[in-house]
């Protein structure tokens, strides 16, 4: 009876060696390769979850890891079923016939009971990785909860994280994803797709020096000057000017420049909204300006956080984030995205603008969606929203260049006073709109950044 205890026990030594030794093979990391989906093709690889390390596939349209459905896993258990009883007979006889030996060999029993201790409670462990074979079948329901992986690489490399948060598309929502490495920390996640997108490269976006996407898909330059304000969009019943801080580029004619602050007017009210001048950039200080009617606007530094007027409660303003990202919306009318970012000194050397420590151009990321523009609507911006509205850019260069700079030139952040104003739902501002305005907040002084404005 001993010589079969023996081989009983040196097959269970072996069994758990294999185990351990599958679960030590690293995982295999895949990645989208379908052209269809260039933001998922650009998030490199992904290693397979726990629960199928080797034998997992990329859904390039959820840019999303997926276990297989295969039988395999649930063919497993059978050998757990029948391993489990001769542990229960071999348990028996190793007391019975291990007590002989000690005679013999007086030493030697005592030090080998450890070992056989060893091998007869290593059969429990192979029921731990019993359980562990269930859980593959319940790991593809949820594919969505396998994207996870991407994060920590993001930790590493710096990028920031962004998850759906649009509760119409349950199978997206919720779900985290990396900025990919174009945008990293300027990006959102389109919930239609179920993957991330750079901010700046979606219709109506302005960034760097301001480059537009206009409303009509097409790419133009719109650089302004420094330290003036130009109208961006003007219709019956909205007029959104921008400031534009900037900096004086030695070796051209024009400014480098970016927006800094916006003062919208839409029915009887006017909201402003700026980025605070800022020496030395942290993220975790809110650097957000607002204002409504004359009023300042102060928020919980808490993502979710909301502010209603009292006055018009159509209009909201909500924190994307703890600091330095909002969402302002009028029902009906607009919705602007608004985050607050530097120029850092990467950005600054590769665009050669010059700019050195001491001050960082805190400047505004917008993003516009419009819901009532009518045909005749104008504007930097506005007029690409225009019906039978035909680009004035150069096509066909590296920087088509939009000009019209005393066209769209206002004489006030709250003025409707440029050649192609259209709004009739406010007065002309007054003197104390301007005093609200350096009150709030100090536009003096140049600055740089990567200013954005976008659209829907």
């Amino acid at each position: 009876m001993a010589k079969p205890t023996e081989r009983l026990g040196v097959f269970l030594a072996l069994l758990l060696l294999f185990l351990v030794a599958a679960e030590a093979v690293p995982a295999k990391r895949v990645k989208c390769v379908d052209s269809k989906y260039p933001d998922c093709v650009a998030n490199g690889y992904y290693s397979c979850p726990s629960g199928c390390p080797q034998t997992c596939t990329m859904n390039c349209q959820t840019c999303a890891l997926v276990c297989p459905r295969t039988p395999p896993p649930p063919a497993s258990p059978p050998p757990s079923k029948k391993s489990p009883p001769p542990p229960k007979k071999s348990p028996p006889p190793p007391p019975k016939k291990s007590p002989p030996p000690p005679k013999k060999s007086p030493p030697s029993p005592k030090k080998s009971p450890p070992p056989p201790k060893s091998p007869y409670y290593s059969p429990p462990p192979p029921p731990p990785p019993v359980p562990a074979v269930p859980p593959p079948p319940l790991s593809p329901p949820p594919p969505p909860a396998s994207s996870p992986p991407p994060p920590p690489s993001g930790e590493v490399s710096g990028q920031k994280r962004v998850r759906c948060k649009n509760k119409n598309y349950p199978l997206c929502y919720g779900v985290e994803f990396t900025c990919p490495a174009t945008c990293p920390a300027t990006c959102e996640v389109d919930c239609v797709t179920c993957s991330p997108v750079c901010s700046c490269d979606q219709p109506g976006a302005v960034c760097q020096d301001p480059r537009f996407i206009g409303g009509d898909g097409i790419t133009f330059y719109f650089h302004g000057k420094k330290d003036r304000d130009f109208c961006l969009v003007s219709d019956s019943n909205i007029h959104i000017n921008a400031r534009f801080i900037g900096r004086k580029n030695p070796g051209m004619k024009r400014d480098f420049t970016w927006v800094q602050s916006l003062g919208i007017l839409f029915d009887v009210h006017r909201l402003f909204i700026g980025a605070k001048k800022t020496l030395t950039w942290d993220d975790s200080v809110d650097r957000l300006s607002i204002a409504f009617d004359g009023k300042s606007v102060y928020l919980p530094e808490d993502e979710g956080a909301k502010w209603q007027s009292e006055s018009s409660p159509d209009v909201s303003i909500t924190r994307l984030h703890g600091t330095n990202a909002v969402e302002i919306e009028a029902k009906g009318n607009f919705k602007i995205k608004a985050v607050v970012v530097p120029i850092t000194e990467k950005d600054s050397l590769i665009h050669n603008y010059g700019i050195t420590q001491g001050n960082c151009y805190a400047h505004l990321d917008l993003s516009f969606k419009f819901y009532s523009l009518s045909a005749d609507v104008s504007g930097v911006l506005g007029q690409t929203y225009a019906k039978n509205h035909v680009s004035r850019a150069k096509m066909g260069v590296a920087m088509p260049v939009l000009g019209g700079e005393r066209e769209f030139a206002s004489s006030g952040l709250f003025a409707t006073d440029c050649a192609t104003a259209r709004f009739l739902g406010m007065p002309s501002p007054s003197d104390l709109t301007e005093d609200l305005e350096y009150g709030d907040l100090n536009c003096t002084g140049g600055g740089g950044g990567r200013g954005v404005v976008c659209k829907r």
